[in-house]
């Protein structure tokens, strides 16, 4: 007994298909009404012209040839939209794919439990000593990590939850500071969120993911998917 699988793909808009193909939409029929309105101003101005001094030859091709140009930059934007609209199409299938997935992005928040939690930073360069320090609401330090040697990139890091006291930190939304150095000199360090992608959303412009932190990204932002 054998099991048929149907596979996925991946299609043009049909709004894509239609510019491509030349079918005829609301587009094409916008089109050819400005067409047919330059056609009719054209043949009444010539049959309205002095015999005496009739329209140049040179100034009806002039005219001809702008009305190609302008419809054929109305047909370029028609099909460059049409691919913008296919290609965020895409995007958004592709975007969907990370729903239930956790995501470092930009920011400097940590939450805990009880039980820490996790965050991430960014290094454009790597640095032989790197320090983290978590502070509350109010800005007081909770805690003073300090990790050592880091490579360049981003990376994963957690804090187990506990204060420099050795006490248990208050469950809440906590943040940090990241201070990174290489041979004695400052360098940058980014910090990273760590959170839960729950949905994705379109606009005109752009694909964004909406994080369980209440933040929404771009998926341009995302430095790691987990």
């Amino acid at each position: 007994m054998t099991t048929s699988v149907q596979s996925a793909t991946n299609t043009a808009s049909q709004a894509l298909l239609d510019s491509m193909n030349g079918n005829k939409n609301s587009t094409t029929s916008a089109v050819n009404a400005t067409q047919d309105r330059f056609m009719t101003l054209l043949v009444t101005q010539m049959k309205n012209q002095d015999p005496l001094n009739p329209m140049d030859n040179a100034q009806v091709t002039s005219q001809m040839a702008q009305l190609s140009t302008v419809t054929g930059i109305d047909k370029l934007n028609n099909t460059m939209q049409s691919i913008i609209g296919s290609v965020q199409s895409a995007q958004s299938y592709q975007a969907a794919n990370m729903i239930g997935h956790n995501v470092l992005v930009p920011g400097n928040g940590v939450s805990t439990t009880g039980t820490g939690g996790y965050f991430g930073v960014d290094l454009p360069v790597g640095a032989d000593k790197m320090t983290v320090t978590i502070k509350d609401s109010a800005g007081a330090t909770v805690r003073t990590l300090n990790l050592g040697t880091q490579s360049s990139g981003s990376a994963p890091l957690s804090w187990d939850g506990f204060a420099n006291d050795g006490s248990v930190a208050k469950t809440g939304q906590y943040t940090f500071d990241i201070a990174a150095t290489t041979a004695g000199n400052v360098v940058a360090a980014n910090g990273l969120n760590y959170a839960q992608v729950m949905s994705v959303s379109t606009n005109a412009n752009t694909v964004k993911l909406n994080l369980s932190n209440l933040a929404s990204v771009s998926t341009t932002d995302v430095k790691e998917i987990f």
